[in-house]
C-alpha cells in the first residue's frame, strides 16, 4: 500500500485537474525506474487506464497504480509534497530504502 499525505493530495488534485484528468476516474502511476545517484529513482506520472499486472490502491481520496515490479521497492512508502525553502514538489518517504541522494529523487536497498 501506497499512502498520500494531505499536502500531495491537494497538489496531486491541482496537477490533474490542470493537465486535463480528472482525479475521481484517473490513476497517478507511481514507479521505480535504474538511475539516479544513488541508482534507483522514483517515476510519478498520471495515468487513464492501468495494465494488467498493475497494484491499485486508493489513498486519501487519489487513486494509484504501480507496476508489479517496482510495487516490492514501494511497499510502505508515503507520498507526500514540499513546499519548503529547500524545493518544491513531490517527495517519498520509502521506508525499505538504505541510502537517498541528497535531493530525495533516487534511493537504493
Amino acid at each position: 500500500m501506497i499512502k498520500v499525505s494531505e499536502t500531495a493530495k491537494k497538489k496531486v488534485i491541482e496537477l490533474m485537474t490542470d493537465d486535463g484528468y480528472n482525479p475521481t476516474e484517473d490513476f497517478v502511476r507511481v514507479g521505480v525506474k535504474s538511475g539516479g545517484c544513488s541508482g534507483l529513482s522514483y517515476d510519478l506520472k498520471f495515468d487513464k487506464e492501468n495494465q494488467e499486472d498493475d497494484k491499485v490502491f486508493e489513498d486519501n481520496g487519489v487513486k494509484i497504480i504501480v507496476d508489479k515490479k517496482s510495487f516490492l521497492y514501494l511497499i510502505g512508502t508515503t507520498l507526500e509534497y514540499s513546499g519548503g525553502l529547500n524545493g518544491t514538489g513531490f517527495v517519498f518517504n520509502n521506508p525499505n530504502a538504505n541510502r537517498t541522494c541528497g535531493c530525495g529523487e533516487s534511493f537504493s536497498l
